[in-house]
């Protein structure tokens, strides 16, 4: 059937929707060079888990939450109350929850079957067949999207200016192993199909048989199997979206996966028909949680009370005194679970350090350029658009911008011609030798990745004094810092330094957008230490003495060192002061180092510490969020001297300084969003670690300079690593959706909640827990949907549970 005969159906308007509401249900997937966390569930937030699940089985045989076993040994060693088995089971749907406390402990103790997902055309084609067809389709599908997705990877860069889907179809016309495996004439089937995406997909919508019902989970179906190619596809439609644009990759590749569908139908139809219909039958039943999926959500429900049970008492705990007097220094980080240790160790080091946590991107959000490089990174949260543009060093610095640019043009071309077709087996001969001293330092460690060390970054235009002085109060009120200034202030942005690890800058700053967060650092010191700008927040009511200094700094997460960008602004009457705070940072990190060594496999001392990050075989420097189960919003008295674990992220914030509540309205709908889709990607990469997981880091081969493949080839592979969330023996982290404290009026956190239904909806679906601090800093009201609450006090002793409850 060539394109010249197909007429496009009448329902083709409900078939761009279907195929659009399947490319909105699967998450989109950063490149490696600016990774940041992704919400796998990102198209379910609607739903709650059970229905979740009961998707997810049907289109990808994944798991949404952990096996049986894992909850019932927790219950086994009294982690797991009866209280918490309570809490959750009664909340859950009365028809599907067990009956009582006893047959709830005796389905955790019996595992359930592994979701399977409903075969497609090459599931059933291969099983008729014995070829594997799935595994072909991956294959070469994916060898194909990396060439077309290449960002400077490949030494042959594949045609550029088509379609995704036009540029397969020229690719694939010409290809011959599916014809050698058995699928004769898919290159004239490939040929003669619609020019336009949409139509091809309306096509097969036709030959398959498929209704209404069925296109909307089928068509989610086949992007999932794309793994984290169609991911890719999404990330590009994310990007247009932001910008105010449109993308139709994602829609090309789902085209292109159900060609292959159609041509296995038309080789096999006659042998599959009868399963098919039944395939077509079950995606057209509405999705429907059952018993099984609502007992897995009650377990899970309980271990996340548990866990808050155990939040609650380490927040009840009495707050070291409050010292009075003007600190010696205060330290402002980002709110990242790892700053937690860091900030602890630092206040033990001398109680009269004041530490401050405020979002990564210090309210900044700047496309910046670093120096001699015009290509634009966006410093900024991937939910936000870049304000400002900035770049690093100034006109000074012109003559060294050329020279290095002349350099880094000769290592490219060096580095290409070593990898050249010919050249490379030359070259091998010729300078192999010259190599061992430095194969031999890096297999030993002995050196590390080199750190930017760019001129100070400058705002690039310029900002009028207005704009800069707007910029300054906004952060300033955001972080809760208006009075009681430091004579230092230390702007703690973070980064990692390691080798060998294609995901680096997953271990970067998420608020930058997977960039170190020095630059926001920097400039936010630049503007602050402006003697304009501080006049103008004086007539603001912002008044900073004369003798603080404001310094950027970055603290490397690997080895919990703090580099002082004091060179910025060189003070001589302050340099005693910065010696002393760059004792007291050496002092916490390694109080730090110490405490992260008990987690960290094979880290003896905390001197092991700093070795990982030279070490090129190592797949775990750190353990980055791993953990993380808790974000507090509240003053520092709340949290000081009590060990969170470097589990929470905490972010400063005084709801009595905050005008019409407009800093609170600013964290729930960013940092709290950002940092649900940190725990949520960590949840997703442990329950379903073949679905939304990246693999294993010993298989990973780095592909079209964007992500990972495992092997030589195959399906791109999105989320985390094994090694990120399991030590080898155990896990690493405890999947455990992200409980919320905000201190503030609960009537205020409602009304913000009325105005953004997609934040709402992670909390009324329970994608996230919410608590509301009462003035001491207690977990005092819960969340319970609906724009209601619940008194935590009103949750039930272990010892008042009964052990039969009556549905």
């Amino acid at each position: 059937m060539t394109n010249h005969h197909y007429h496009a159906p009448a329902n083709l308007e409900r078939i761009a929707i279907a195929a659009d509401r399947a490319a909105q249900a699967i998450p989109p997937l950063w490149p490696l060079a600016s990774s940041v966390a992704v919400n796998p569930f990102l198209g379910q937030t609607t739903e709650s888990l059970a229905n979740t699940g009961a998707r997810l089985a049907r289109v990808a045989g994944a798991a949404v939450t952990m096996p049986r076993h894992w909850y019932h040994q927790k219950i086994a060693a009294g982690i797991i109350t009866d209280a918490d088995l309570l809490h959750a089971w009664t909340s859950a749907p009365h028809h599907l929850r067990p009956a009582d406390l006893h047959a709830l402990k005796s389905a955790a103790a019996a595992n359930t079957p592994e979701p399977h997902a409903l075969p497609t055309v090459a599931d059933l084609a291969a099983s008729v067949s014995g070829i594997d067809w799935p595994g072909l389709i991956a294959e070469r599908l994916g060898g194909w999207a990396a060439g077309y997705f290449d960002q400077g990877q490949a030494l042959w860069a594949a045609p550029r200016g088509k379609s995704a889907y036009a540029a397969w179809q020229l690719v694939a016309t010409h290809d011959l192993t599916p014809e050698i495996m058995g699928l004769s004439d898919f290159a004239r089937h490939v040929s003669e199909a619609p020019e336009s995406a949409t139509t091809a997909i309306a096509r097969v919508v036709d030959r398959l048989g498929l209704d209404d019902g069925a296109m909307e989970t089928y068509f989610h179906q086949m992007l999932m199997m794309l793994g984290g190619w169609a991911q890719y596809a999404r990330y590009q439609l994310w990007q247009a979206e932001r910008a105010g644009g449109a993308d139709h990759t994602v829609t090309d590749f789902l085209a292109i996966r159900l060609i292959w569908e159609e041509a296995l139908f038309l080789r096999y139809g006659s042998k599959i028909t009868d399963d098919w219909a039944k395939v077509c039958a079950a995606h057209g039943r509405p999705i429907k949680t059952n018993q099984d999926l609502v007992t897995d959500m009650i377990l899970q429900e309980a271990a996340e009370h548990a866990a808050q049970r155990a939040l609650a008492v380490t927040l009840a705990k009495s707050a070291p005194t409050q010292t009075s007097g003007r600190a010696p220094l205060q330290a402002a980080f980002c709110i990242d679970v790892r700053s937690e240790v860091l900030r602890r160790t630092l206040e033990s080091v001398n109680p009269q350090i004041q530490t401050l946590g405020f979002a990564g991107f210090f309210g900044l959000a700047t496309a910046h350029r670093r120096f001699a490089s015009d290509i634009e990174e966006l410093h900024l949260p991937v939910l936000l658009n870049p304000a400002i543009s900035s770049c690093a060093g100034g006109p000074e610095f012109e003559a060294t911008d050329q020279l290095t640019r002349i350099s880094a043009r000769a290592t490219r071309a060096w580095g290409r011609f070593k990898l050249a077709a010919v050249s490379s087996f030359a070259f091998v001969e010729a300078t192999g030798p010259l190599y061992v001293g430095k194969l031999v330092k890096d297999a030993l460690g002995l050196r590390g990745a080199s750190p930017t060390n760019d001129p100070a970054p400058r705002l690039d235009p310029a900002l009028d004094m207005e704009m800069r002085t707007g910029a300054a109060e906004n952060v300033l009120r955001a972080m809760s810092l208006t009075s009681g200034f430091a004579r230092l202030v230390v702007l703690a942005g973070h980064g990692a330094n390691v080798v060998n690890n294609p995901h680096a800058s997953g271990l970067h700053c998420g608020a930058c957008g997977g960039y170190a967060g020095d630059v926001n650092a920097r400039l936010l010191a630049a503007l602050l230490n402006d003697q304009a700008v501080r006049s103008g927040l004086e007539q603001n009511g912002i008044n900073i003495p004369a003798d603080t200094l404001f310094i950027a700094a970055l603290h490397d997460t690997t080895t919990d060192q703090v580099t002082l960008y004091e060179q910025d602004y060189p003070s001589n009457a302050h340099q005693g002061d910065i010696n002393q705070a760059r004792e007291w940072l050496a002092a916490a990190g390694t109080l730090a180092r110490s405490e992260r060594a008990l987690r960290l496999p094979h880290a003896e001392h905390e001197t092991a510490i700093a070795k990982r990050s030279r070490d090129w075989a190592e797949t775990r420097p750190e353990w980055a969020l791993a953990g993380c189960s808790g974000f507090i919003a509240a003053p520092r008295l709340r949290t000081a001297g009590k060990n969170l674990e470097g589990r929470a992220f905490l972010h400063d914030y005084d709801w009595r300084q905050d005008k019409n509540f407009s800093v609170l309205e600013l964290i729930l709908t960013a940092p709290v969003v950002v940092a649900s889709w940190i725990s949520l990607q960590y949840y997703g990469s442990t329950v379903a670690p073949e679905v939304f997981g990246g693999g294993n880091k010993l298989l990973h081969n780095v592909t079209g300079g964007i992500g990972v493949v495992e092997g030589n080839g195959g399906l791109l592979r999105a989320g985390l690593a094994w090694q990120s969330v399991h030590d080898g023996k155990v896990y690493a982290h405890d999947p455990l959706r992200l409980s919320v404290c905000i201190e503030a009026p609960k009537e205020a956190i409602i009304a913000i909640l009325k105005r953004h239904e997609g934040v709402r909806a992670l909390f009324d679906n329970r994608w996230l827990h919410l608590f509301a601090l009462d003035d001491q800093g207690h977990m005092a009201w819960r969340y319970a949907g609906d724009l209601q609450w619940t008194g935590v006090s009103s949750m039930p002793e272990p010892a008042a549970v009964p052990t039969k409850m009556a549905v």
